[in-house]
């Protein structure tokens, strides 16, 4: 299956369990895969036969600013369910939401979490 790749999309949110995450907020790094047929869209040459790379990220975007989950599962949830209900030719997808700033004491580049999803689940 072909895939579009949008690759450490940042963004600053308002995401996490405790209470200062909710105020002050943090950076967050998204990956993107979107698994689909591009062949169409290869001969055609025509952005109609593929998915519009502007709209997913307006997607991502008002997902990570706009909205607040206490969780980074959720947050890729939220992300992956929006992006297939608005691509019908998107069969499946994968997320990853990356948190480098999460309150843990210790040294660490991120915290991340990855799921997949697809149009049958």
């Amino acid at each position: 299956m072909d895939k579009i790749i949008m690759k450490n999309l940042s963004f600053y949110g308002y995401h996490g369990v405790l209470k200062e995450e909710s105020i002050l907020g943090q950076k967050f790094f998204i990956d993107i895969e979107i698994f689909l047929n591009l062949k169409e869209a290869g001969e055609s040459d025509q952005v109609t036969d593929t998915i519009n790379y502007a709209k997913v990220y307006k997607i991502v975007k008002d997902s990570v600013e706009n909205k607040k989950f206490h969780l980074i599962e959720a947050l890729a949830e939220n992300i992956a369910q929006r992006i297939l209900k608005n691509f019908q030719i998107a069969h499946e997808i994968v997320v990853q939401v990356k948190k480098p700033e999460a309150p843990v004491n210790g040294i660490y580049d991120y915290f991340a979490i990855e799921i997949r999803r697809t149009r049958d689940e």
